[in-house]
């Protein structure tokens, strides 16, 4: 093994289980369990000072390893379909990068966030069905709000405000929502997530832990909302 290769294998070898590496394979196996990653779908990404660690993508979530992860130097142009991108290093295996990767990049370049997660929810793409005509899942008075904060990274909602999610229309290519995510966040900048058409959601936070609380916390709130709606009940108090 050269000297190059065991440096760049140091940036995802660890026994601290809070190192990126570990906790992105250690996540992915807890959000498969929660029917959010499931058929190779979804992914994570955890932002460290100046690398960015990202989940390969088409593979089977629950058995990602720490080898497996993608270590990209940060900042750096952000990344698209067109261009090439930079690597601090990348998995033995033939691997590809999540192709999620320009849509977190939106969540660090917009909200500067320290993480993002990308779930296949169907509480997710419920929401997105039952609310297609408005482009905006919207609910109020629950107190799993009080769990979500206004732009992904500041004060927390309290019982009384209402949440507003933006929805995007879907595209062929992950890649490709890269500009209209972009557009809905910065139209919406108190939005803590964004939904994807007949497809999932993107929500990010400081750290990983912040996205993974809102990430429980929004789906939470998207299955309460959907069972509302279809019980005809207001998910919106006091309008």
């Amino acid at each position: 093994m050269s000297a190059s290769t065991e440096q760049e294998d140091a940036l995802v070898t660890s026994t601290d289980p809070l190192h990126p590496a570990n906790l992105i394979s250690e996540l992915c196996a807890s959000f498969y369990r929660l029917g959010w990653v499931t058929g190779t779908g979804g992914g994570i990404c955890i932002r460290t000072h100046d690398k960015v660690y990202i989940a390969p993508s088409g593979v089977q979530k629950e058995r990602i390893e720490p080898s497996h992860i993608f270590v990209l130097p940060y900042p750096q142009a952000e990344p698209s379909p067109h261009t090439d991108r930079i690597f601090l290093r990348r998995p033995k295996l033939n691997l590809k990068e999540s192709a999620c990767t320009p849509l977190f990049w939106n969540a660090f370049t917009i909200r500067n966030a320290g993480s993002c997660i990308h779930t296949h929810s169907q509480n997710a793409v419920m929401a997105t069905l039952l609310w297609e005509k408005e482009k905006m899942f919207r609910i109020s008075h629950q107190e799993m709000i009080k769990g979500v904060r206004i732009g992904g990274n500041g004060p927390t909602l309290s019982y009384l405000d209402t949440l507003e999610v933006p929805i995007i229309d879907n595209t062929p290519n992950e890649e490709d929502l890269k500009d209209s995510m972009k557009e809905a966040m910065e139209k919406y900048p108190r939005a803590a997530g964004i939904l994807v058409l007949r497809h999932g959601i993107y929500v990010w936070g400081d750290d990983w832990q912040k996205a993974k609380t809102q990430t429980e916390c929004l789906d939470y709130l998207l299955e309460i909302g959907v069972k509302m709606k279809l019980a005809g009940l207001q998910t919106v108090l006091n309008e």
